[in-house]
């Protein structure tokens, strides 16, 4: 059994996380190797992104993580308080904790700012949500990260990715990490989902 900690902060997009409740589920039915996903938050009722209720399985504070094989994080808005509690210690010291254990971290857009400020992206390749003028790209940046204009960024156990649109790619990504290649690709067969071409992997979001 492998066990993923998706982490949930206020503010989080739903896209975000039903990448990796459907893959990761999927895999559990269907896969060929069990994978439970848990959910937790710092409060009971989260208002996500755009206005739906949400209650967390759990408070971080009441789990070990160090019992998870992994950690998924998917971003979220500004404007909707993401960063009040992403950037938050509880959050930044559970990322710490993956990483130093060697263990997969899969960041969707903006949470790899979180891995940014948690202090895991120096001088690693690492990649965000980036709008002309660069602000989130800037930020990674300022946190000793190497930026690389892509869709999905893989260095190492950490993943990175540059926006919802990313998302069922980071799930895959890190299904692969925490069972195999063969497994990955037989879900995303039975999901429906295609493959993307080369051109999707190599396209840079800003020309």
């Amino acid at each position: 059994m492998k066990r993923v900690l998706m982490l949930l902060a206020n503010g989080v997009e739903p896209l975000e996380m039903a990448a990796f409740t459907d893959v990761l589920g999927w895999a559990n039915l269907l896969g060929d190797h069990p994978v439970e996903l848990v959910n937790a938050g710092l409060r009971r009722k989260i208002v996500t992104t755009f206005g739906l209720m949400l209650n967390p399985s759990f408070l971080l504070s009441d789990l070990d993580v160090s019992s998870f094989d992994a950690l998924a994080l998917p971003g979220g808005f500004e404007p909707s308080g993401f960063y009040e509690e992403a950037l938050s210690e509880p959050f930044l010291a559970t990322i710490r904790h993956f990483v130093e254990a060697g263990k997969p971290v899969a960041s969707v857009c903006v949470s790899s700012v979180c891995l940014g400020v948690a202090g895991v992206l120096r001088d690693r390749n690492a990649t965000t949500y980036h709008q002309e003028g660069g602000k989130r790209k800037n930020q990674l940046l300022e946190t000793g990260a190497r930026f690389v204009d892509r869709p999905v960024v893989v260095d190492d156990q950490i993943i990175t990715s540059s926006g919802p649109g990313t998302a069922t790619e980071v799930a895959f990504v890190l299904l692969e990490k925490i069972t195999s290649v063969e497994n990955a690709a037989f879900i995303r067969k039975k999901m429906r989902f295609a493959t993307p071409d080369r051109d999707w992997y190599d396209t840079p979001q800003v020309p």
